[in-house]
């Protein structure tokens, strides 16, 4: 970004519940199924049905709430949001305007040079989503999907804190990490489960007043969000450096062209005409619920990754990756409860062998094909140096594809590590005797050249001689020559 100017960013986070059933009906909210089997007549607007609030949200909202420390309101209505687009077949959006359910609230994010940063939630409200329109396969025309219209959301507002796309990203990422230890949803961005809005303005450095801000919809992905966030900021201030002005407006980011481009004028909240919906009764939450649902609260990101530290001593920054996730967190835990290594090394594997080999397959840390107590009969080999960590990766690849536990795969293949000095001095002589050029270098004072000698040495016992004692041999038998 060019100096001299300052981005301002806020999201609208739309995080679609974990419910079986829609906000406002028992219609289910399961996904793929085929077009419109799955709005009911409430879904569809038709006259004389009446919306009945599906319990299960109201809590969900409430465990979020307390997560980030917000105020849970006692008293929360919902209103229509009157607005025309042919995927809402009422006219109108129910959702929460002047009194949300979840009032304030913060969290801190990591940033890229290791500093924390606190990030203002200025509220998050209950509403449902709307259809989807189609406008593939349908010639000229377009096609209308209502399955998704009455599907609950928890839409997250921040303050306009964040000064950069990264910062907007890791925001995105701390509230989808939150959302999958509560629980209340999959977090599933492919699906359209999470999803967000970015608002972005630009404004010269040291000034106090915003500038227009701009608004990219439907943003699904982390690394839309911050390729989106991050070419408005540059057409933002190329448009204002060549003297014209910024419109507020709704844009869509095109992931081809990696461009945002206008989708309307950016409306007001004027314009949807909100008013309280007749046919919902305020919400009121009692302070006992609110007691009972924080209870229910699991240990979040921020507290197990000071846990991770000190109970197991693992680095900060390997917590704070095994913390993203629950389920890894989870399997982190079994493992380091299983093995005789360190908790270090378990976290190292988890973070990389296993990490690696989920992203190369694309599976989630529940599909590993190695579960926790395998991978500890692996790292109990690797401690007690029965294998080295070369051969360690290999055994790895084996477990991975199927071939059965550490123990029988080292003894199926021969892989058990040479700890026999006499049959590794054996080795030394013969990679000594065959490079007398490297030795004089080495004996003349280049050091680094044991690097050269630990390497034939491996490579002659095909990976299986004890590091440590090749380098502790090979550094007698230098000097002796």
């Amino acid at each position: 970004m060019k100096s001299g100017w300052e981005v301002v960013i806020g999201l609208e986070i739309h995080c679609q519940l974990a419910t079986r059933s829609k906000i406002f009906s028992g219609a289910s909210t399961a996904y793929g199924a085929d077009a419109n089997v799955q709005a009911c007549l409430v879904d569809l607007g038709y006259p004389g049905v009446l919306p009945v609030l599906n319990e299960e949200v109201v809590r969900m909202a409430c465990k979020f709430g307390l997560a980030v420390n917000a105020s849970i309101s006692p008293r929360s209505v919902f209103a229509r949001k009157n607005y025309f687009y042919p995927d809402l077949p009422k006219g109108y959006q129910i959702s929460q305007y002047e009194l949300p359910i979840v009032a304030g609230g913060e969290l801190v994010i990591r940033l890229d040079d290791g500093s924390d940063k606190r990030i203002g939630i200025t509220r998050a409200h209950l509403e449902e989503d709307a259809g989807k329109s189609v406008h593939e396969g349908f010639g000229q025309f377009s096609g209308i999907d209502l399955n998704r219209a009455g599907t609950p959301l928890l839409e997250i507002v921040s303050e306009p804190d964040m000064r950069s796309a990264a910062e907007a990203v890791a925001y995105m990422r701390k509230i989808h990490s939150i959302v999958r230890y509560l629980e209340i949803s999959d977090g599933n961005m492919q699906e359209g489960s999470f999803r967000c809005d970015a608002n972005v303005s630009v404004r010269p450095a040291g000034q106090q007043k915003l500038g227009t801000r701009t608004e990219l919809k439907n943003l699904n992905s982390f690394r839309f969000v911050e390729k989106a966030i991050n070419f408005e900021i540059a057409r933002q201030i190329e448009l204002l450096e060549d003297g014209g002005k910024v419109t507020q407006e709704t844009r869509l980011y095109d992931s081809l062209r990696d461009e945002t481009r206008p989708m309307r004028s950016k409306e007001e909240a004027n314009d949807y005409r909100y008013f309280p919906d007749p046919d919902l009764l305020p919400v009121e939450i009692a302070a006992d619920y609110i007691e009972h649902v924080r209870q229910t609260l699991p240990e979040l990101p921020d507290a197990k990754k000071l846990r991770f530290t000190d109970q197991y001593g693992i680095r900060p920054d390997d917590a704070e990756i095994l913390i993203v996730s629950r389920a890894l967190a989870d399997y982190f835990e079994m493992l380091a409860g299983e093995t005789a290594a360190t908790a270090q090394i378990a976290a190292n594997w988890a973070i990389g062998e296993l990490s690696a080999a989920l992203n190369r397959d694309g599976l989630d840390i529940e599909q590993s094909r190695i579960p926790p107590a395998q991978l500890a009969g692996l790292l109990d080999r690797l401690t007690d140096q029965t294998i080295s960590g070369k051969i360690a990766k290999e055994v790895f690849e084996a477990m991975w594809a199927g071939e059965g536990s550490a123990d029988s795969i080292i003894d199926a293949k021969g892989l058990r590590q040479i700890s026999d000095s006499s049959a590794i001095e054996a080795i030394v002589a013969k990679v000594i005797a065959a490079h007398p050029e490297q030795v004089a270098e080495y004996q003349s004072g280049k050091d680094k050249l044991i690097g050269f000698f630990v390497g034939q040495v491996m490579k002659e016992s095909r990976g299986k001689a004890n590091p440590e004692q090749v380098n502790e041999i090979l550094r007698q038998k230098l000097q002796e020559s």
